[in-house]
């Protein structure tokens, strides 16, 4: 895909969970934009670094940084790196996610609170860490959190990831209208059905990914780099006036999909 957002050159990013699926697509897209990108990683190296590779690549500026983004200091460890390797700080996404099926009535707090620290407190650690840097600097900068048609469709087996995307939802509202007025924009992305490695054992089941796509207006699955799209217009100034929305990348499978051929 070629670059597309001339003001995106050199700008500095931090992208966590960038090892694998639509956080590494997202890195790519931000290099083939010639930006500078601090890949967060948790456990998965030799993801982040292919992920790099491809930044650099494709004509951007690349670090890998292993962190915890549920902690204090894993986030400010990603700060650190881009100020320490770029000089500063632009755009950052809250992409680091995971889920757990379960019954709800079998969900162990363990688990519960394995995804909510992720899911959701990473995304207000992140969050908090890059405004206070805006605030500070007075630079008008940029946050994008990953939510999923998850914080709009119920998902039973899914509710520790449905409730902590449903939170994202709100946070993402609240702290847009909070400092909109300091020039700093806060979006979210909402992915649908997205051929990741998170659902590449899921899809290779035919009759299951038959299903999903069923569950698709557009009749396909999406894939990673069609999130990465949204991704760089919202970080560009193309969404200078966006603030505060949840941009559904979903086919339309937000749109009640089984009303799709006027059942009901």
């Amino acid at each position: 895909m070629k670059k597309m957002y001339d003001d995106l050159k050199e700008k500095v990013a931090v992208v966590t969970g960038g090892s694998k699926g639509i956080g590494s697509a997202i890195a790519k897209r931000f290099g083939q934009e010639k930006m500078k990108v601090v890949i967060n990683y948790n456990s998965d190296q030799a993801g982040a670094q292919k992920a790099a590779d491809e930044v650099i690549e494709a004509g951007g500026n690349a670090i890998i940084v292993q962190a915890d983004v549920a902690t204090e200091q894993g986030v400010q460890e990603l700060l650190t790196a881009a100020i320490n390797n770029y000089g500063d700080l632009d755009v950052w996404v809250n992409n680091a996610g995971l889920e757990i099926k379960s019954p709800t009535h079998e969900l162990s707090l363990e688990d519960w609170n394995k995804v909510i620290a992720v899911d959701q407190t990473g995304v207000f650690l992140g969050s908090k860490t890059a405004l206070a840097y805006f605030k500070k600097q007075q630079k008008k900068g940029n946050i994008i959190n990953l939510s999923s048609v998850h914080e709009r469709i119920p998902w039973p087996t899914f509710a520790s990831y449905a409730a902590a995307k449903g939170g994202v939802k709100l946070f993402t509202q609240t702290i847009a209208m909070e400092y909109a007025k300091d020039g700093i924009r806060v979006n979210a992305i909402g992915p649908g059905a997205i051929n990741t490695p998170i659902n590449a054992e899921k899809f290779a089941d035919k009759a299951q990914y038959d299903q999903t796509v069923n569950m698709v207006p557009m009749d396909r699955i999406g894939d990673p780099e069609e999130v990465a799209a949204g991704a760089a217009w919202l970080a560009s100034n193309e969404s200078s006036y966006v603030t505060g929305i949840t941009l559904f990348i979903d086919g339309g499978m937000t749109l009640y999909p089984a009303f799709k051929d006027g059942q009901g």
